[in-house]
């Protein structure tokens, strides 16, 4: 039976996301201890969060990838996707928030906005996710959630507002003001926070909690005009009144309610649970989801409602020992186990033969799955990550991720010879898995050549192919994956008219080239060439486009920032495909080769936290990796140093900045573009 309205009225999905090390999986263990899904706590140092379940998670004390489960609280089911905080994963936070309705994000309260802070808001302000701050390490010396709050509203631009002020101060935390309902809420150490104490506000807490609580009134009432109608009248607002108004600006995203507390000394969990219920999204309070018919290629759109055709987006895939399991979140209609999907890429059928709820890597088969629903689908064979899945009769095709290009690559050879096959069949699963990583073979040493985000990302692939693939390999040192592009616009034209094995083929196309901001190239066809190409050969001759844009003309690269038109051609009795895929590569080559070539390198952002004992010893290696520094800021006793610097510059950058700093100073890289390389670089690249 398909669910009933209120029945989806009371879910919440929801992600979890911050920098590394801010206390994000800690508090997704918190949740899952006081919700009752599981009877103990799980403790990151120790390696036994719940959430970190790979052996590589557990071992290095990281979220590698992001794991999904479910619990209840206060008779409202919450689907919790906890998502990794290091750069080189981030790809797991970008398809992950494409389908959450809503969002945490974990700030340390002692360092504020971190890089990857600014990364995860980015990604959810893409995708227009209603999001909820939580201020944590409330506990530690020197945390300042006033601090943090202004620091979320300068660097991030959030128009967020606190709804509770700390009970006590670092060490002395006892809990939270409830600002909202006027109440004090605090967490015992006897029973790990389990049993928060609820009561009124004492008059030492009275006077700050109603200053506090005039201004969150009056922020709201800027965004919400119900509130503001009482509020300009005078009128006093009671606490339903004030979250209703609330949870109006949260779901237009017009405001971000910021809590606080200390998720490893158990301190406010529970008012965040109550906070995600009260104001984050349910799947009806999502707008229709659009996406467009593949064949007719005209707009259409599914209602959040079991009656509609189903409407799934697999968002991620994982490999096991038992095989690939496709996560999806199901937009609209009704899956039940045993059914025929169809994948819009496709158009191919697929059977849904069973579906599991994850909680972790736990499975828990269930019959059917409804809107709002995400849950693993074993044994897909042709789908991949961004594919949509529908129900016969209703196609629809839903917008992919798009995710960075890899910067870092890396040589692999299996250590037993004959293993050489079975490294090539794992790195294909791999790659299935993951969009940011690739491995291809060079046609021209044989090297296997793997490419991803970082050292540490194709470092924990390289431990992955050894446990779960049983594949021992042998790699060399990490280089910099070069791209290419051009410098002005060219036209290209080939004819192919030859003999081969006694039959005589044609294909004849035209093209231009021009240099564009955007970095994934763009082909498209003219009409001329519409009309000029036979209509058989129109999708071969843009696949083959795109395969030739994987190596370009003037240096041997992948291509980036280029936009090919298809202008023309011409027609023969001897017309053929291949011919024309023959072609059209040449035409892409002979017109990039006109256009001028200029090799680029990828630029990674950089912030560093410093003591200002070892700041000039930090700038001056930075200046030596042909480092830029945009901003020097000061927190407290700490110097923040952010930049840009070659990618090519950074191997090893952690191991050193230790060195310099005595073991003080942290770092965070992430990928923000691509820049020419100096002529030099350029020199030692291309071996002129």
């Amino acid at each position: 039976m398909p669910p009933k309205t209120s029945d989806l009225e009371r879910i919440r999905n929801f992600g979890i996301a911050a920098h590394i090390d801010a206390g994000k999986t800690t508090v997704s263990e918190r949740i899952l201890y006081y919700t009752g899904r599981e009877h103990r706590m799980g403790e990151v140092h120790e390696g036994t969060a719940t959430m970190d379940w790979m052996e590589e998670e557990q071992e290095r004390g990281i979220t590698i990838t992001a794991a999904a489960t479910n619990c209840f609280w206060g008779g409202f089911r919450l689907q919790l996707v906890d998502t990794p905080g290091h750069v080189d994963f981030t790809a797991e936070v970008e398809r992950c928030l494409r389908v959450l309705d809503g969002a945490v994000i974990v700030f340390d309260c002692l360092n504020g906005v971190e890089a990857q802070s600014e990364t995860v808001w980015r990604q959810a302000n893409r995708y227009r996710v209603p999001r909820l701050v939580f201020m944590n390490k409330l506990d530690r010396p020197g945390a300042d959630p006033a601090k943090c709050l202004e620091d979320i509203r300068k660097r991030l631009g959030a128009n967020a507002v606190a709804v509770q002020i700390p009970i006590g101060k670092e060490k002395e935390l006892e809990g939270v003001v409830d600002l909202i309902e006027r109440r004090e809420i605090r967490f015992l150490d006897d029973d790990q926070g389990a049993t928060p104490q609820i009561r009124p506000l004492g008059p030492d807490l009275s006077d700050e909690a109603e200053i506090a609580r005039a201004h969150l009134v009056e922020k709201v009432a800027e965004v919400d005009e119900q509130l503001l109608e009482r509020f300009v009248a005078g009128d006093e607002v009671d606490g339903p009144t004030l979250k209703a108004a609330i949870r109006r600006a949260t779901l237009r995203c017009d405001l971000v309610p910021a809590l606080m507390g200390a998720a490893f000394k158990n301190r406010g969990i529970q008012p965040l649970l109550d906070s995600i219920v009260a104001f984050l999204p349910s799947p009806l309070d999502l707008p229709p989801v659009k996406g467009f018919e593949p064949e007719k290629e005209k707009e259409a759109s599914r209602k959040p409602a079991p009656s509609e055709p189903l409407c799934a987006l697999v968002f991620k895939i994982f490999g096991d020992a038992h095989g690939d399991l496709s996560y999806a979140r199901i937009y609209s209609g009704v899956l039940k186990a045993g059914e025929l999907v169809y994948n819009a890429r496709t158009g191919k059928p697929e059977r849904a033969n069973r579906i599991l709820r994850m909680h972790a890597n736990h499975r828990e088969p269930i019959e059917e799955a409804s809107v709002g629903d995400i849950v693993a689908l074993p044994g897909l064979k042709e789908t991949v990550t961004g594919d949509t899945l529908y129900s016969k009769g209703s196609p629809i095709l839903l917008e992919k991720s798009q995710f960075p290009e890899p910067v870092i690559s890396m040589a692999l050879e299996p250590k037993n010879s004959s293993d050489r096959d079975k490294l090539l069949e794992s790195l294909k699963r791999l790659e299935r898995e993951d969009p940011t990583f690739r491995a291809r073979t060079d046609v021209e040493t044989g090297q296997v050549l793997i490419a991803g985000m970082g050292e540490l990302h194709l470092e924990v692939l390289r431990h992955r192919l050894e446990r779960e693939h049983r594949v021992l390999t042998n790699a060399g040192k990490p280089f910099v994956s070069y791209r290419e592009t051009i410098r002005g616009h060219a036209r290209g034209e080939h004819r192919f008219d030859r003999e081969l094995g006694g039959k005589k083929l044609f294909g004849h196309v035209i093209l231009e080239v021009f240099p564009q901001e955007e970095a994934r190239c763009n082909v498209s066809m003219e009409p001329t060439a519409l009309a000029a190409i036979p209509k058989m050969f129109h999708a071969s001759v843009e696949r083959s486009v795109r395969e030739a844009l994987e190596s370009g003309a003037n240096f041997a690269y992948p291509v980036v920032n280029v936009k090919v038109t298809i202008v023309g051609g011409s027609i023969a009795p001897e017309s053929a495909e291949v011919a024309y895929q023959a072609a059209a590569s040449e035409a892409l080559q002979s017109a990039m080769r006109d256009a001028g070539g200029e090799l680029l390198e990828p630029i990674l952002r950089f912030e560093i936290r410093t003591p200002p004992e070892y700041l000039s010893g930090v700038l001056n290696d930075l200046q030596s990796r042909r480092g830029i520094v945009e901003d020097l800021g000061v927190e407290e006793l700490i110097r923040v140093v952010r930049g840009t610097v070659p990618a090519g510059e950074t191997f090893g950058y952690t191991t050193a900045l230790r060195s310099l700093s005595q073991g003080r100073a942290s770092a965070a890289l992430e990928p923000c573009r691509y820049a020419p390389v100096p002529d030099r670089i350029r020199r030692e690249v291309t071996g002129e």
